[in-house]
């Protein structure tokens, strides 16, 4: 596969979670890397998440620490649980969507492609602003679902599509075969903090 320059990966990860377990899979994030790393120079992988005000523990905990070892920028945000009051059900109030879409911003003169990793049609506008700043948009996430998990109009912008069923065979894993907390690694050399140098801005 030729190299496409310089990416970047951003992972809204409830969606991409949310995605991967309606295909039936769970995603193997040091693979990720792997493979988005032979398509191009691989700058920046970014994590976002919200975890819950005052839960001792999260079940998502282990992932968050384990990503930000091995070679991903997290990004998590407190938020506040409340009761619906129409429902009667427990809801989760948060998202991260505007810290990923300043953060694709803040990047866009540095990189040649976006990936994000989102089906959420509220990330069609950031979408054609990275377009008119010159960034390719590559969006992951499915039509292979019932209903589909991408929503029509942020699969309609994106410059390339990708359905996360098709990268199964390349990024997926056994639901079993969780990566273990003491499997600790230092992250690669170009994804540690401030790897990305003003050498890399483009003038």
């Amino acid at each position: 596969m030729s190299s496409i320059g310089k990416i970047a990966l951003f992972i809204d990860g409830s969606n991409f979670y949310a995605t991967s377990k309606a295909l039936g899979f769970d995603i193997d994030y040091r693979r990720l890397l792997g493979e988005f790393q032979s398509r191009g120079t691989l700058l920046r992988a970014f994590y976002y998440t919200t975890l819950i005000e005052d839960q001792e523990f999260s079940s998502i905990r282990p992932l968050i620490d384990w990503l930000d070892y091995n070679g991903y920028t997290v990004v998590t945000k407190l938020t506040k649980e409340f009761v619906d009051a129409t429902t009667g059900r427990r809801k989760v109030k948060g998202s991260m969507d505007v810290e990923l879409a300043v953060n694709a911003m803040e990047l866009a003169d540095r990189v040649d492609q976006i990936v994000l990793f989102s089906g959420d049609g509220d990330f069609r506008s950031l979408v054609e602003a990275l377009q008119r700043r010159g960034v390719r948009v590559t969006v992951v996430s499915t039509l292979s679902t019932q209903p589909p998990m991408i929503a029509d109009d942020l699969r309609r912008q994106a410059d390339v599509f990708i359905d996360l069923l098709e990268l199964k065979p390349k990024i997926g894993r056994d639901p079993v075969d969780r990566p273990g907390s003491r499997e600790v690694r230092q992250p690669p050399q170009f994804l540690t903090r401030g790897a990305i140098k003003r050498d890399d801005r483009v003038e």
